[in-house]
This record gives C-alpha cells, structure tokens and sequence, in this order.
C-alpha cells in the first residue's frame, strides 16, 4: 500500500498538525518503505475531540447496526488480506506464509466473532425489582505495539465498537502502515465519521497525550510492563479505567509422563514463531532431570533447523537489545547450545534462534522478557519445584502444561499463576479470553470478557 500523508480524523486523513515525519523501514533489508507523520498533541485532540462528538449517537445504535458494521469490516479484511499480509511482512519482516496464515488471518477471525457478539450480547437484562443495562465507557484511547500490528488493533477496537465506544488509535511508531490500512477498511466499511480516528506518532508526544487526555475514558495499552505502569499511574490519578496487556515470561512445563520429543519440538516452535517477538511465548521450558539431556538435544536440533526460516526482529534497536541478552546468559553461565549473539547475515536485523540450556531460575535471561528468537531450558526434580519455577517471576501472561494424561496437565495447570495456559499444544481460541495475573497486566480481551471491557453498567430499580 502507498502510506497517506495524514491522519485520519473524523471519517477523513488530514494533515497533522506539524511537519515531522517517521520513517518506516524494512527490517530485512534496512530500506526506508515509506513514511508518516508524527502527530501531536494538538493531532491526539482533533481526534479526540471528534472521538467524542461522535459518541452519543454511536453508543445509542442498535446492536444489531452495530454487528453490521463490524462484519463489514471483517468482510473488507478478508477481501484485502494479500495487501495486510504483503504490508506487515514489508514493515515487521514476519515471513510472508506466517503474515498470511496469522497476521492476516487472526484478526479476520477476531473481527468476525465481535460481529456475531455484537448481535448476540444482552445489554440488558432485569434483576428482581431492577433493570440492568451495559452501556459503553465511552471514548477510548488504544494504544497498540508492533509484534502483531493488525491483530492488537482489532482486539481493542473491535470490542470497543461492539460496545459503542468511540476511538483514538496510536499504533507502534514501527509499524504504522497496516494501521493506515486498518483505517481505511474502517472507511471502506461504513463505520461513521468520528467512530475510529488515528494518530500516528512516537510514543512519549503522541501517545503519552493519548492516556493523559482528559477527554478518554479509558487507555487500552498493549506493551512492556515498564510502560504500562506510567498509563496505570496515570489514569488512577485521573480515575480513569485502564486495560493493560504488559509483559511475559512463559513457562512450558513438559512433566515426565508427556510426549517430550513432541513438546520440545512445539515448544521450540512456539519461541522462535514471529522471531520470539511474542509476549505470550514459552521462553522457559521446564524439563524433568531425567529427561533433561535428551531434551536439549532435541531443542538444539529443532532449533537449527529454523535457520533462515525466522524472519528479522523488527529494528536495530530491537536487534541490539537481544544480542546484549544472548550475551548476559553467556556471562552469567548458561550453556549455549544453538544459535549465539554473532549477526547471521550482513543485512538486516537477524537473530540467530538461540537455546541456552543449564539456565537456573535467578538468571536474568529466566527472568526478563527478551523479545526474541531465544529459549531458555530448566531442570527440576519434581513438580513442586516445577511449579515454585513456573510462578517464580514478576509475570504470568501466559504458558504451557504437557502430560500423557489431560486431567494430569489440567490440575498443574490450575496451580499456575497466569492467565492462559495451553494443555497438550491446545489451539488458539479468539473467543478465549486472554490477558495476565501479576505484573503482566489488568483486564482481559477477546470474546466476551474482551468486550466487558468496554461496558459500563447502571441499574434502574423500580
């Protein structure tokens, strides 16, 4: 796609309201692809000013008009969905198969179950003597990171408009092209002026007044926990309400009677999917001692056959901070069985997949989010110590849980403290909620519980 010169605010892109620009730049090949404007404060107003306008007669459409509108989004993404996935391999460097089948693919499933939840939701229901009704929060300001561009935005906005809420997006200043697209296919599918507006911009101007306008009722971030503590801090000063999806740091727990060749070999998977740059990814696999060698050889070999299969982090600056990871495990003892610090090619922001094994749990790189194409592998003796491992960091995003037996995998599970557990390589479920306990986050998204995000109740008592 040819990226627009402005930004769209209420139903039409308008210059911003300065001249700077970002420059947005293919991590494969370090080749500037096109540039947008870095909006302002007094941009991140219109729109807010036009998000709130619009409120009043977006939140009282009926459901059903609002359904509507959403499944003519979903229908727009579907008949666009070479162009999304073409873009985000362009300006995130995911290959191009994986753009197609996940970074195109999910949203339209995400879009289209908001659709059905729109028609089908009870906003209304009666309570012995009373009437209860949900009604929408109100203006929303969105606040999107660049590891999945398009699916984060169609997580917060879809729910968001199903509700009736109005809203501001700010995508990751990385990858602001398929946010543009998302724009337009929200023109395309006849949602009205004002309903969706987006700001381009750099995070600490356009997206710090964002959460801190008075005008947005409610910041929905998804980003590092660094980040979101500021917005929750924010917003608690302003009594504003906040949903929150921050950092992980996963643990893939295989327990002795579980198919390890199969486990290891998912779970490498999972790590070095979209180049590690997952929060929910399964960075710390969890081996029983007498499995444990057999495990890093089998992690050692998947890994390697990854090679030039994952594509590039998204930036240098992205690049450099996983390089000085790889190299802290190194320093502080970790065995590195695959991969290493050392660029794979000359150009582009490539990681090599990498697996350390002999990482004990009080090493940084068991216990900080990387972002990358590396996977850390632990021994325990039993499943206490399994678990002590698994919920001994600051997050709890989400995880994975391997046995021979599902009610085995279940009750260990259960004793996890995250919010997603995946039993035995379970499937992606958009109607799963999905969000953190912890320092992971407040709030969830997807399905149902996505949407009661965005909804507010009053009770009439008569």
């Amino acid at each position: 796609m040819k990226a627009h010169d402005g930004l769209y605010i209420d139903g039409a892109w308008r210059p911003a309201e300065g001249h700077d620009v970002i420059e947005v730049v293919n991590p494969a090949d370090e080749q500037a692809i096109g540039q947008v404007p870095a909006g302002t404060a007094a941009d991140v107003d219109a729109a807010v000013r036009a998000a709130r306008a619009a409120l009043p007669a977006w939140a009282a459409t009926a459901p059903a008009e609002r359904a509507a509108r959403l499944a003519a989004l979903r229908d727009v993404l579907v008949a666009r969905k070479d162009e999304i996935a073409e873009t985000v391999t362009a300006e995130l460097g995911a290959p191009l198969a994986f753009s197609q089948t996940v970074h195109a693919g999910v949203p339209i499933a995400v879009a289209g179950s908001y659709a059905e939840l729109a028609a089908a939701h009870a906003f209304e229901e009666k309570v012995g003597n009373s009437t209860v009704y949900q009604e929408p929060v109100g203006v929303v300001g969105a606040i999107t990171p660049w590891n999945y561009p398009l699916h984060q935005i169609v997580a917060k906005v879809a729910p968001a408009l199903a509700a009736g809420c109005t809203v501001v997006l700010k995508p990751a200043e990385n990858t602001p092209l398929t946010a543009q697209l998302f724009a337009e296919a929200i023109h395309e599918a006849g949602v009205p002026a004002g309903v969706f507006n987006l700001v381009t911009g750099l995070g600490p101007v356009a997206g710090q007044a964002l959460a801190e306008h008075p005008g947005v009722d409610l910041v929905s971030f998804t980003g590092s926990t660094a980040v979101g503590k500021r917005i929750g801090a924010a917003a608690g000063a302003a009594v504003k309400r906040v949903a929150l999806e921050l950092g992980g740091k996963s643990a893939n727990v295989i327990l002795p009677s579980a198919d390890l060749a199969k486990a290891v070999a998912v779970g490498v998977a999972n790590v070095m999917s979209n180049s590690g740059q997952t929060c929910s990814a399964w960075t710390r696999m969890l081996v029983h001692s007498d499995q444990y060698d057999e495990a890093v050889e089998l992690a050692a070999a998947a890994a390697a056959k990854y090679g030039d299969r994952i594509g590039p982090v998204v930036s240098a600056r992205q690049q450099a901070r996983v390089r000085g990871y790889i190299e802290k495990g190194v320093a502080e003892g970790a065995r590195l069985i695959a991969g290493g610090p050392e660029a794979p090619r000359e150009k582009g922001y490539f990681i090599s997949p990498t697996v350390f094994a002999d990482v004990t749990p009080e090493m940084t790189i068991a216990q900080e989010e990387i972002f990358g194409p590396v996977l850390t592998i632990l021994r325990y003796e039993d499943e206490e110590e399994a678990l002590r491992i698994a919920n001994g960091t600051v997050y709890g995003l989400a995880g994975a849980v391997w046995a021979a037996d599902e009610g085995e995998a279940v009750a260990f599970a259960r004793r996890m403290d995250t919010g997603q557990v995946d039993i035995n390589g379970g499937r992606f479920n958009p109607l799963a909620p999905f969000g953190g306990y912890k320092q992971s986050g407040v709030g969830r998204e997807l399905g149902a519980h996505g949407l009661a995000e965005y909804l507010q109740t009053k009770s009439l008592q008569f």
